[in-house]
């Protein structure tokens, strides 16, 4: 597919940035199906957060394009071949990972109407209902603002200016691919859907992963792409069960084990599969130390902020300590991760436990230097649970320039999780 053009002749009818309910990640689909039988009446609000104030949302893209895109995603259902992968196709070796029940329900979802607002050069952008219908707004959401971002920084652009600028970024890939090729036992898949320049854009890199990479290369997070490509479809959890778990705690003691009662909740779905603890929501040493034993069997640990190789010394000296052997356990590193530090990652902890990469945005969105300005740099955009029944939520993670929440909640939830002085480290994505 020649993008360049494809992009130069861009129509709306065409090429809408979303164009399917499983344009998504694939976590998403695994916690939408455990939010739906284990906290059905659970209301949720969700909120765009523009990390980077820098770039101005609402003064790159205009609001009546941005609707245009959000009513489409309303309109989405899913197809019958769509439906009958998620219902038949074997996923982590297991077939039928989505129940009856919860695929009764997805077949029928249209998503739930969103509140969309300009306030400034940003946008106020936020959803509110059920949990499990609010919760598969986030990664299309995401999706369209960067690529309409992408859209309007490039609109201007002449044909051959756009195959230049393709052909560049293509062979910026391209190259890092063949310095992961040398990389001996690499296990890496793309995790760069939520904030990818574009559907076409993330499509064509997980291609070239697959051909430049072969076997190294596991799949991606993309359930969509995954579908299309025939490749295994990634994820497990992430950040927003714990954070809204504990935003319905009543008392400091239930807020404490509010982090474990999520993954008892996620062991008993999954009757054992899928078992990553992703333990940064709120501090990971704190939330090892206080683990009960039991998840000291799970099969690994994802390491999503902070200073990843503090964070894998942790899992490592915490397997150590539960009597379990490193060696056997999986650590996935999945932030902000680019080719060089994937590279010193793998040789610094392969063999004393089982590496692996999620490569999300420098994978999908590195325009970085290839136009004016920087424009197409990326940036930090997220789609976070900020209440829960009416209740504020609560992130700290392994950085506080992660942080989110109230500023009293924020120092609650520091007590109750006993998080002390924490590093500071530039959010890049």
């Amino acid at each position: 597919m020649d993008i360049a053009t494809r992009v130069y002749n861009h129509k709306w009818k065409i090429d809408p940035i979303v164009r399917s309910l499983i344009d998504t990640d694939f976590y998403k689909l695994l916690m939408c199906q455990s939010v739906f039988r284990n906290k059905p009446d659970t209301t949720v609000a969700f909120s765009l957060i523009n990390r980077s104030s820098q770039v101005p949302l609402a003064r790159l893209i205009d609001e009546g394009e941005l609707r245009e895109q959000l009513d489409h995603i309303r309109s989405l259902s899913l197809s019958r071949g769509e439906s009958t992968w998620l219902r038949g196709n074997t996923f982590y070796g297991k077939r039928q990972m989505f129940r009856p029940d919860f695929m009764e329900w997805f077949e029928g979802l249209r998503l739930p109407p969103y509140q969309l607002e300009r306030k400034g050069d940003q946008y106020e952008l936020t959803f509110e209902g059920k949990w499990h219908e609010v919760m598969l707004w986030e990664i299309p959401a995401l999706a369209v603002l960067m690529e309409l971002r992408s859209r309007a920084v490039i609109n201007s652009m002449g044909r051959f200016e756009l195959q230049v600028l393709y052909a560049r970024a293509m062979t910026r890939v391209w190259e890092k691919i063949e310095r992961l090729r040398e990389v001996e036992g690499l296990t890496i898949a793309d995790f760069g859907t939520r904030r990818r320049h574009s559907f076409l854009w993330q499509d064509w890199c997980v291609q070239a992963m697959l051909e430049g990479l072969g076997e190294k290369f596991t799949g991606t997070s993309n359930c969509l792409i995954a579908m299309r490509r025939e490749v295994e479809a990634i994820g497990t959890n992430a950040h927003e069960l714990p954070m809204v778990y504990s935003a319905l705690a009543e008392g400091d003691a239930a807020l404490a084990q509010a982090p474990y009662d999520v993954l008892s909740d996620w062991h008993d779905e999954h009757e054992g599969n899928l078992r990553i603890i992703l333990p940064d929501t709120y501090g990971t040493k704190g939330f090892l130390d206080r683990a009960p034993d039991w998840l000291a069997g799970w099969t690994g640990i994802r390491i999503d902020s902070g200073d990843p190789v503090k964070g894998a010394e942790v899992a490592i000296n915490w397997w150590q300590q539960r009597g379990e052997d490193p060696a056997d356990k999986r650590v996935i590193f999945s932030d902000g991760l680019d080719v060089q530090q994937i590279q010193d990652l793998h040789a610094q902890f392969s063999g004393r436990t089982k590496v692996s990469f999620g490569w999300g945005t420098l994978l999908t969105n590195d325009f970085r230097g290839l136009v004016p300005e920087d424009a197409l740099a990326p940036f930090s955009l997220v789609c976070k649970a900020v209440a829960a029944n009416g209740k504020p939520t609560v992130k700290l993670s392994d950085n506080p320039e992660k942080a989110m929440g109230p500023a009293e909640e924020i120092k609650r939830y520091k007590r109750v999780f006993g998080v002390g002085a924490q590093e500071r480290l530039d959010v890049i994505v």
